[in-house]
């Protein structure tokens, strides 16, 4: 079945004995330009192939016809919901590669700016997850709040969508002096909210009934899958690399991993229903330790060069463990970049997931890994 299945003409449905098999996108908008083909026998999924590739923009080729500051705003598109945490590996790798490191403000002025992206990722994540789940409200409800901090973006950054506001040396500018009031009052507003959201929608028994026992991994398969970010903690395995290997100044600061064993698409939904009560934590934190002083290394930034060689570094991006391999050969533009995301290596979790399950289950499933095909493909 898998060889016919692969030789589908799209979209046509095929029938093969008592086997239909499907094409879940890539035209459905909640695939997100994403292609899977699922193969029932009745309802049950005895086979479901992802077939990426539909958005592949060969952003890691276009670096190398870029400056390393030119490929800041570029990389940012791959990942448009978590601009921040798919650009913070590639000014650390590239810092490390011209020997230089960012003044402490900077530091903590990075962490302020990914964690909102992590916030307004995760809640990007929830309201499609709502629709996905037949819950309206949960589309409304997150989107609406997410503009909150897409506004706090925009206020450290001066754009709402893609900043580009980390770049080698440190930061583009300093925090506006009402900056601190206003992220107080949005973080005031939306913890109460997290209780509605709660009430609402993880506690709703339809949720619940869709969610609860659906598309469980247990944690040995998770690491043996590699799988990595809230899909992995929602396995019980709590791995991040904020912990694990801290960065900028994440050691100084204090903030839970929440984790649940349950391994399935509550457990993996409620880890990033934690996740962003702690990042509001976190940059709370980061504001009140930050210290006075310069927020941007003195640096060429058009014209800087890195010595020839190579390095690597990864951080926790809101989908999971993000990383970087960049080599210089000495010029002002890198010779190779290569970027390893955490969409394309929870990909695999798609089909060993949902093979076995029914298809009505299959949107649960999916959305429940926050797989972002534009960052897979990159």
């Amino acid at each position: 079945m898998t060889s016919v299945a692969r030789s589908l003409p799209f979209p046509t449905e095929v029938i093969v004995g008592d086997k239909l098999s499907i094409s879940i996108g890539p035209q459905h908008p909640g695939s997100g330009h994403f292609r899977i083909i699922v193969v029932l026998e009745g309802d049950i999924v005895s086979e479901a192939i992802p077939d990426p590739g539909y958005v592949h923009r060969g952003a890691e080729k276009m670096c190398e016809f870029r400056n390393f500051v030119q490929n800041v705003p570029m990389l940012e598109r791959t990942t448009l919901p978590d601009a921040n945490g798919i650009i913070f590996p590639y000014i650390l790798a590239v810092e490390e590669l011209m020997g230089i490191q960012a003044p402490p403000r900077a530091q903590y002025l990075r962490i302020i700016s990914a964690e909102l992206n992590r916030i307004v990722s995760h809640l990007y994540w929830l309201g499609i997850y709502g629709v996905f789940l037949g819950h309206s409200t949960m589309f409304l409800w997150p989107m609406g709040d997410r503009e909150l901090f897409m506004d706090l973006i925009q206020t450290v950054g001066g754009t709402r969508v893609t900043p580009s506001y980390i770049i080698p040396g440190g930061a583009r500018n300093d925090l506006p002096d009402n900056f601190k009031d206003k992220a107080l009052k949005a973080f005031g507003y939306f913890e109460r909210r997290l209780k509605e959201y709660d009430r609402i929608f993880f506690s709703n028994p339809l949720v619940l009934k869709r969610s609860q026992g659906v598309g469980v991994l247990k944690r040995s398969e998770a690491i043996a899958l590699g799988i990595t970010g809230p899909n992995l903690r929602g396995s019980g395995l709590k791995s991040d690399t904020r912990k694990d290997e801290p960065y900028s100044m994440y050691e100084t600061l204090d903030f839970d991993i929440p984790s649940y064993p349950d391994g399935d698409c509550w457990a993996r939904g409620m880890v990033r229903f934690h996740e962003l009560y702690w990042s509001m934590q976190i940059i709370k934190q980061a504001v009140e330790k930050m210290p006075s002083g310069p927020f941007r290394s003195r640096l060429p930034l058009l014209t800087a060069r890195a010595p020839a060689g190579e390095a690597v570094a990864r951080t926790e991006a809101a989908r999971g463990c993000m990383s970087y391999y960049v080599v210089s050969d000495g010029t002002s533009k890198p010779y190779r970049v290569r970027v390893s995301v955490p969409s394309f290596r929870n990909m695999i979790g798609i089909p060993y997931l949902l093979k076995g399950g029914h298809l009505a289950d299959v949107p649960a499933i999916y959305w429940s890994l926050d797989y972002w095909p534009v960052e897979a493909d990159k």
